[in-house]
């Protein structure tokens, strides 16, 4: 699966628990609980780009890789913006992906993660 194009990126993240697209910021928004946790820029300089929540130590490693800058407009140090052509396997970025929709969706009530349906672990 290709995340870097938009039906592949809307259906990954659709796949996962809780989750609703929207179209913003010029992107395809990907979000759990309403909480941005990935989006796929769908205008220049960034086309096709993915960005997602990494975490520290994640980010330390992955913007060391070629194709990989930390994110503009988000956090510092913990959202990270990676190219198409960025050293990274396809199921390597869709295990990101999860990643980053575990440590947005962790940030949840557990009320809120229940009527997601998100489990506890």
């Amino acid at each position: 699966m290709n995340l870097f194009e938009p039906e592949s990126f809307e259906r990954f993240a659709l796949s996962l628990p809780g989750v609703s697209i929207v179209e913003q910021w010029e992107a395809q928004v990907a979000k759990v609980g309403g909480k941005v946790f990935a989006l796929l820029r769908l205008t220049l300089p960034d086309l096709h780009h993915v960005v997602f929540k990494s975490g520290e130590t994640s980010f330390e490693v992955l913007t060391s890789l070629d194709g990989i800058k930390q994110a503009p407009y988000f956090a510092k140090r913990q959202w990270v913006c990676v190219a198409p052509d960025a050293a990274l396997a396809p199921g390597e970025v869709e295990a990101y992906l999860r990643r980053s929709h575990r440590l947005i969706a962790s940030a949840l009530t557990r009320k809120l993660r229940r009527e997601l349906g998100i489990s506890e672990t």
